[in-house]
């Protein structure tokens, strides 16, 4: 049995409590154990303590062998970050929108010059299987770069059948070929296609693309852009319906450019998550209370198109409500994998205190994939996904910004070499 010890962590931050989404001031519980270790065998966590206890532990024969020790120099680990919301798949980049958008020209500016979602779904439905894995194994590179060891990734940049399959198989091929978990959610309902009325693709969505994603089970979940402009509450209602009817579990894109209602549908349809919500109201968060969806926040979507419109961190939390943190990697507006950089504007634009940021984007982010069971802590019977920076103190994720901490990263027990 191959078994490896941790130990020696200034800050084992192990987020060990309730057995489900943490509210209220549970997002401040950490369950920091000081010079803290980790006793790991078959990819599992077997044993959390202190040092000491693990080297006690160390010591039984069958243990030992086969044992491999390693010396953590006081630093602070974290279990693997869980990210619940990105667009881990795409072709090319949106460099022409960044410049467009440093020079302030509106969104409505840069889609009519041929920029915005369009230009990265003409790209990715260019771009072949082969070569879309390729990019997207750079890209996962990135997330375990940065600690994260989980991500939620979202279908949409191919808006029909064939293309929105293909990403959904390399999806399937990176929690293959790559050390990151990939939980697949199909956003097929991203926009609406040029050569296509709303009412035609949503049509497509229901009866062609949805029934095969089922059938080939390609997706976990089902996501849909519900926004003035992409689809309405009830085109949204049809689409989310007919995905449950079908298995999959549903999360939305909701109140993210104004405040249409997307809240509300999650709550009525029972939906895992509702993502954004810049533009959600206190009726709308008091929907999400009273139904348990879960809020899923994105700074850095909001910091990098330039806005101020930060969703309102603070009162969905007094709220009861169990929030979640996540980049919402994608080409044109939050182009970053980095979860620190998360954490660093969760604290500064949103007034989250570092440790409710580290639950947000741990614990929280796996119930919200239906995975705290097995991920998002640091405690027994839990897959050994483990994160080592390099600093002394949890704050210090959020305080330095703008460079990578990172020290090592452990997927399943096993090391990963960057």
């Amino acid at each position: 049995m191959k078994s490896l010890a941790l130990l020696h962590a200034a800050e084992l931050v192990t987020l060990a409590g309730p057995q489900r989404p943490r509210i209220g001031n549970e997002l401040s519980g950490l369950g920091i154990i000081r010079d803290g270790g980790l006793l790991i065998r078959d990819g599992k966590i077997d044993i959390v303590g202190a040092s000491d206890e693990i080297e006690e532990a160390a010591r039984d024969a069958e243990v030992r062998a086969g044992l491999a020790v390693v010396d953590l120099g006081g630093r602070v680990v974290l279990p693997g970050f869980v990210d619940a919301h990105t667009h881990l798949v795409f072709a090319g980049n949106r460099l022409e929108d960044f410049e467009r958008r440093a020079r302030d020209e509106s969104y409505e500016q840069i889609a009519k010059a041929g920029g915005g979602i369009w230009s990265t779904v003409e790209k990715t439905r260019a771009a072949s299987e082969a070569d879309l894995f390729a990019q997207a194994t750079k890209h996962a590179e990135w997330f375990v770069k940065c600690g994260t060891t989980t991500v939620e990734a979202k279908s949409g940049y191919g808006l029909t059948l064939d293309d929105e399959l293909k990403i959904l198989r390399v999806m399937q091929r990176l929690n293959q070929e790559t050390p990151l978990e990939v939980v697949p959610t199909f956003l097929g309902a991203h926009a609406v296609p040029r050569d296509s009325s709303a009412g035609e693709y949503v049509d497509l969505v229901i009866n062609e693309m949805l029934p095969r994603v089922a059938k080939e089970k390609l997706a976990e979940f089902c996501d849909v852009f519900c926004e003035r402009g992409y689809f309405d509450v009830e085109q949204s209602r049809k689409i989310l319906s007919s995905a449950k009817k079908l298995g999959l579990k549903l999360r939305g894109h909701a109140d993210q450019l104004t405040n249409s209602g997307g809240a509300k549908l999650m709550a009525e349809l029972g939906a895992a998550t509702a993502d954004h919500l810049e533009k959600t109201d206190e009726q709308g968060m008091a929907s999400l209370k009273s139904a348990n969806v879960q809020p899923v926040l994105l700074p850095g979507s909001v910091y990098a198109l330039g806005s101020t419109s930060y969703p309102r961190a603070r009162e969905m939390i007094e709220a009861g409500l169990a929030v979640v943190l996540a980049t919402d990697f994608n080409p044109g507006s939050s182009p970053t994998p980095s979860m620190p950089m998360v954490l660093s504007l969760a604290c500064t634009q949103m007034k989250m205190s570092p440790a409710e940021a580290i639950t947000a984007s741990t614990i929280n982010a796996a119930y919200s994939l239906n995975r705290g069971g097995a991920i998002g802590t640091l405690e027994p019977g839990k897959a050994a996904n483990v994160a080592v920076f390099d600093c002394e103190d949890h704050r210090e994720l959020a305080y330095w910004f703008g460079f990578r901490q990172m020290h090592s990263v452990y997927v399943r027990g096993e090391q990963i070499s960057f």
